[in-house]
């Protein structure tokens, strides 16, 4: 068991919480993580970028000018990759970039970026996060006392309206339930602050994970 401080909206030490370390535990090497971020981002593409093929630019088959005679190159189509407003020789098409990871290696990568962040540090307990008004200043304020800089992800039980709105216009920082946490948020957001209750919403969640796979 590990013992992690608690801090007040204030920034005051308001006691400690045990989380249990064999949650995240995990055998495997660094490449099942590498493999669950990759996918994360090849599945956010669209891949709806598109150009066109000389069928389908505009222009008629006719011949721009007879093929000797003229000195000039030989030309067949005005469609022509080579001329300007011609088609885009090899390029890019509407394709589907993603990547399917089973849900086994899914949950031990976010095992592995959940472990690393507690390891290092990176995660800050604190009490409880209320707000009486969608402010923006009201979180910045908490932000402030708590020492936050840079980009920081907070972490909550249940998602409060007022708290959402009032976040939203923080370019740096991020609100997610314990529920909806992914391995790509744990990796790229340096500072995780997380309420007691989401603590323990995420820590039924990994032994509801423990349950599922048989693990002891």
């Amino acid at each position: 068991m590990s013992s992690i401080p608690v801090f007040t909206m204030g920034g005051e030490p308001a006691g400690e919480v045990e989380f249990s370390d064999a949650l995240v535990e995990g055998g495997a090497g660094r490449q099942v993580l590498q493999d669950a971020l990759v996918a994360y981002r090849a599945n956010q593409r669209a891949g709806t970028a598109s150009s066109k093929s000389k069928s389908e630019v505009a222009g008629s088959n006719k011949k721009p000018w007879k093929q000797k005679g003229t000195g000039r190159a030989r030309a067949g189509y005005r469609q022509s990759p080579v001329w300007r407003g011609g088609s885009v020789a090899f390029g890019p098409r509407p394709r589907s970039y993603r990547k399917q990871m089973n849900r086994k290696a899914s949950r031990l990568a976010f095992r592995m970026a959940l472990r690393e962040q507690l390891q290092g540090g990176g995660i800050q307990v604190i009490d409880e996060v209320k707000i009486e008004a969608p402010r923006t200043g009201h979180v910045a304020a908490i932000l402030k006392s708590l020492g936050v800089t840079g980009k920081v992800l907070l972490v909550v039980d249940t998602m409060d309206m007022n708290l959402a709105l009032a976040s939203r216009n923080l370019a740096d920082a991020e609100v997610v339930e314990a529920k909806d946490l992914h391995t790509y948020q744990l990796v790229r957001y340096p500072r995780i602050l997380i309420t007691r209750d989401g603590l323990a919403a995420l820590e039924a969640r990994l032994k509801k994970h423990d349950s599922s796979e048989g693990r002891s």
